[in-house]
């Protein structure tokens, strides 16, 4: 960064150059003449900051969220005023709700004009009051020196979303004509953070840990929040012989094949996850609100781990609530525990996982002449590399792909977990390949979400991006059809107009596949991934199989 600044430096400039100081590599935003003064200060600057121009905002956004939850450094991404902003709010919420740090920075209509209805005017600040953390209009070069800073520390101390409302004329405003400069003393920010680490008092964890030797059946559910602390959660499921249970966003926490996770929870879960749940007499809750309610323990006891205490009881009455970051409270916590000789518990969980498991090949090998979504599921899985990274989208085939994909050591998901948004898949996998050129970005998506972004599949060819996409087609939004006949009425307006996708992804540019033979399944896929362009795969599924909840499938 060029600090200090020279006087002939615009706001604009003094923009990027924070931004490169926070080491912000990439920012996605759609062109527009709200905007033109800061791409032209990333123009001038593109050896060390990556413009993504993208096709709509919302996906800006997507991939800004998705950036932030793949690398953990800060997403940020570019609108103008008016539409451009509003459509970064699908997007934002993503962020917002998973604690991904997000940077938001909207154009401003000429101040001139403000408060005349003129085109495209907004209240920015009051639209993205909600779910911006940090909200401020910057007011000039020297505001900008210190705003951009507060915004960048808030989002990645807070993980959280920041907004900066920059009006056009201000973007252009040089330094030398700021007239606070002469009136005030020279304030230029910092560009520094340093994260902090929270951890309970010890009296609090002494009660914890005697509650935990005492426990005959601990489980542990695991969340989001415990993605940084593999090898402790590994450790104290060791030590207290309890079976790990999975929210969707903790997927890649453990591998499937360990023989201490019962997989998934919920209705996208597995069977084992709902019994050991029913039978524990005490749940050890990490960076979790898992939102299925009736798959919590009827009368456990609980201890709850998180960073944010107002989500300490949540979801399930606690005993005691420990606020700190998971992996250095757990760090503290372990030295304090007993290992357990009695391993019943565990020992149950896995026979009831071994029999899951093989209630699952069983489901992926059953002939058929259409492909059921657990064929295809299986069928893609045995494509992955073993560092593979997999974006999800919303849908029905979320069910099947969070319960038949068995994930890896190394690879990793990126899924809408809390806001449930059909449609983010492929800008999660655009940002995930970006972040890691190397590796095998895989996008599992419905023709019903996949259809609501796909415009952005030629951003994906544009940057010539090797990502792989699955579509789950049935000419439908399946689940709410499963949903409705659940509740007992008859399925209504979730039938879609087909969409040839491989005839569309050629005419994007990328390699289009298309297939509705199970016995064709394997070559297609395997020439579609053997490709190094981008490539979409279509495949027609058995729309009436049903994405039913582990107690259901049982039987």
């Amino acid at each position: 960064m060029k600090e200090p600044y020279t006087l002939s430096n615009t706001t604009a400039d003094i923009v990027v150059d924070k931004l490169i100081a926070w080491d912000v590599d990439t920012i996605f935003s759609l062109v527009g003449d709200a905007v033109n003064p800061i791409f032209e200060a990333l123009r001038r600057r593109k050896a060390d900051i990556r413009l993504i121009g993208v096709r709509h905002e919302e996906a800006a956004a997507f991939m800004a969220s998705g950036y932030a939850k793949i690398t953990g450094k800060l997403g940020v991404c570019l609108a103008i005023s008016g539409p451009g902003t509003t459509h970064l709010l699908n997007g934002l919420y993503d962020a917002a709700m998973e604690g991904a740090p997000v940077l938001a920075i909207t154009g401003v209509i000429t101040q001139d004009f403000s408060g005349g209805t003129y085109s495209q005017e907004i209240d920015a600040i009051s639209l993205l009051d909600d779910v911006a953390d940090f909200n401020e209009r910057v007011t000039g070069p020297v505001h900008a020196q210190s705003m951009v800073d507060i915004a960048c520390r808030t989002s990645l101390t807070n993980g959280t979303v920041s907004h900066l409302s920059i009006p056009t004329e201000i973007q252009q405003m040089a330094l030398k004509d700021d007239v606070r400069l002469k009136k005030q003393g020279h304030l230029t920010g910092s560009s520094f953070h340093t994260p902090g680490v929270e951890t309970p008092p010890n009296e609090a964890l002494e009660q914890a840990a005697k509650m935990l030797n005492k426990s005959s059946k601990v489980m542990i559910l695991a969340g989001r929040g415990a993605l940084a602390a593999r090898d402790e959660v590994l450790e104290l499921a060791r030590l207290l012989g309890a079976p790990v249970a999975k929210a969707l966003l903790a997927k890649a926490l453990l591998p499937d094949d360990s023989p201490y996770t019962t997989g998934g929870i919920g209705t996208l879960g597995t069977l084992p996850s709902k019994k050991m749940m029913e039978a524990c007499d005490l749940l050890l809750i990490l960076g979790s609100t898992m939102p299925y309610l009736e798959y919590y323990p009827t009368n456990a006891k609980a201890i709850q781990i998180d960073l944010d205490p107002s989500r300490i009881g949540l979801r399930y009455p606690v005993q005691i609530g420990l606020t700190g970051d998971v992996k250095a409270t757990l760090s503290a916590l372990i030295p304090k525990l007993n290992k357990k000789t009695n391993r019943h518990f565990i020992e149950k969980a896995q026979e009831e996982m071994g029999e899951w498991r093989a209630m699952l090949r069983r489901m992926e090998s059953i002939p058929s002449k259409l492909i059921t979504p657990p064929y295809l599921v299986a069928k893609v899985a045995q494509l992955l590399e073993d560092d593979a990274h997999i974006a999800i989208d919303t849908g029905a085939h979320t069910v099947f792909t969070a319960r038949h994909l068995p994930i890896k050591d190394q690879q990793e998901i990126t899924v809408c977990g809390n806001l449930a948004s059909a449609g983010p898949a492929l800008s999660y996998g655009i940002a995930a390949q970006l972040a890691n050129p190397e590796r095998q970005c895989v996008v599992m998506a419905g023709d019903g979400g996949f259809s609501m972004l796909m415009v952005e599949l030629a951003t994906a060819v544009h940057y010539d991006l090797p990502l792989k996409i699955i579509i789950f087609k049935n000419n439908s939004f399946a689940i709410e059809g499963y949903e409705q006949e659940e509740a007992g009425a008859e399925k209504y307006g979730v039938e879609l107009h087909p969409i040839n996708f491989k005839k569309f992804a050629e005419a994007c540019g990328a390699e289009g596949y298309s297939c509705s033979d199970p016995a064709k399944l394997q070559g297609v896929l395997n020439q579609a991934f053997q490709s190094e362009k981008t490539s979409l795969i279509e495949v027609e599924i058995d729309a009436d199989y049903p994405p039913e909840p582990p107690e259901v499938m049982n039987h």
